[in-house]
């Protein structure tokens, strides 16, 4: 359980002395149903931060269009095998315009929010296109003893800052029907991805918590490895957590008049398991926690529904490449906006909750209420109605 105040920072400082994260409470709320590049939500690390070297720096790294290149090779350190791997040395690697153009044949554009498992807050919501990771891994010609997929973004040339993550290698090749593939991303929202948001090209992995969705992409390793090497690996974090279902606050009045209706309004993520509803509670403030009662998961509470916002007509703009997600709503792995109406409260202060339901019937903080796997915690905000 979390109490906060309506629009107080989620987030200051750092985690594990390296990261820093900046964005207020609402982030993505306070825009329409995709964010602006220049408003998401931010969590960093490093010093400095790529996209803010020079601006020769930034080709000389291949952090820019016209220098950027991705490599794609078989790890040196097993025995795995490609016949045709894509490097520097050779001239074989991967440019900026040779990538749009298999983006002409091959490319998809998937809608995905961004979140970070550690901290509970939606980043930003975009459109992204790019060409599916699997069309880059076979034009290395994989051979044999190939099990992970490891890649990595530029940081630096500091080992202690490399930004690196991992996937099964069926994860890259195989796609069940209906789910997006993980995708090299060129562009966000239509617009070519910033450096800030992690351009030139990212990876964008659509179920998966932001440090899966390495920025600065520049490498791909493949590997007979079977554990993986993604950068949190050592910071206790469930790497294979997939996106969890909930709802947060974005605007609750700390103040209202008992002859007024108080309006509230929030933003929710599908998770994995989908999105059924949004609910909220209302109940008059106690001075102890509610766990206290035995409810540690307020199961028992007088929840009410809220209404989840239409699909927004301007998506038919983009296209989407996912027919699931061009009809279906709310959708996987995005965000949505929900509001509620509340009447009748006499004078007093009050607690509010919210919380998701997703597709199998399951109440926020389930199936998976454990720390380091996804921040799923039921939001508590408080308010007064005034006689």
């Amino acid at each position: 359980m979390t109490t906060s105040a309506a629009r107080e920072p989620f987030f200051t400082g750092t985690i594990d002395g390296r990261i820093r994260a900046r964005a207020s409470q609402p982030v993505i709320a306070q825009h329409g149903y995709l964010t602006p590049q220049d408003r998401w939500g931010v969590v960093e690390r490093g010093n400095p931060l790529p996209y803010t070297l020079p601006p020769e720096q930034r080709l000389a790294v291949g952090l820019e269009p016209t220098t950027w290149q991705l490599e794609v090779v078989a790890d040196a350190e097993t025995d795995a095998e490609v016949a045709a791997p894509l490097t520097k040395a050779a001239g074989t690697a991967l440019d900026f315009e040779r990538l749009l153009r298999i983006g002409v044949d091959h490319g998809v554009r998937i809608l995905k929010g961004v979140t970070c498992n550690n901290i509970g807050e939606p980043l930003g919501m975009g459109v992204w296109e790019g060409v599916p990771l699997r069309v880059l891994v076979w034009m290395a010609r994989p051979v044999r003893n190939i099990r992970r997929v490891f890649y990595y973004g530029y940081h630096n040339d500091d080992p202690t800052q490399i930004f690196q993550s991992s996937l099964p290698l069926g994860r890259v090749l195989e796609d069940p029907p209906g789910e997006l593939p993980v995708i090299v991303a060129y562009k966000l929202n239509g617009e070519r991805i910033s450096g800030e948001r992690g351009g030139p090209v990212r990876m964008v992995v659509p179920e998966a918590y932001g440090f899966k969705s390495v920025k600065w992409l520049q490498r791909v390793v493949l590997t007979n490895k079977y554990a993986a090497n993604d950068t949190y690996h050592e910071g206790n974090n469930d790497l294979d957590s997939p996106m969890k279902t909930f709802a947060r606050f974005a605007q609750v009045p700390a103040t209202v008049q008992a002859d007024a209706p108080l309006d509230i309004s929030g933003i929710a993520q599908a998770g994995v398991s989908g999105l059924a509803r949004v609910e909220y509670w209302v109940r008059p403030a106690v001075t102890e926690e509610t766990d206290a009662d035995g409810d540690p998961y307020c199961l028992t509470g007088d929840w009410r529904a809220a209404e989840i916002a239409e699909r927004p007509a301007d998506l038919g703009a983009f296209e989407l490449t996912s027919e699931v997600q061009a009809t279906e709503w709310p959708l996987r792995y995005t965000f949505v906006h929900w509001q509620a109406r509340l009447s009748g409260l006499a004078a007093g202060e009050y607690e509010l909750r919210c919380r998701s339901i997703d597709r199998n019937g399951v109440a926020q903080p389930m199936p998976r209420p454990f720390p380091k796997s996804g921040r799923a915690d039921i939001q508590v905000v408080r308010f007064k109605v005034i006689a």
